[in-house]
């Protein structure tokens, strides 16, 4: 199983790749996408399973989430 930093590092490269940022408080992620989206995409709050998750379905749905 990989350690924390490890997914942590694995969450950054595919926010790169997606054209997300990421900032960390504390335990929490927020997710915020402006390129290529009518309006701004932003996830708050998260957890890092749920910001992997938010991630992987968006990777799958295509460059434009949907």
């Amino acid at each position: 199983m990989d350690t924390t930093s490890e997914r942590e590092s694995k969450l950054q490269s595919l926010a790169d790749r997606l054209q997300f940022t990421i900032v960390k408080t504390h335990d929490r992620y927020t997710l915020t996408r402006t390129a290529d989206v009518p309006r701004l995409v932003c996830e708050e709050g998260l957890t890092l399973e749920q910001a992997e998750d938010v991630l992987e379905r968006w990777k799958l749905r295509g460059p434009h989430g949907g």
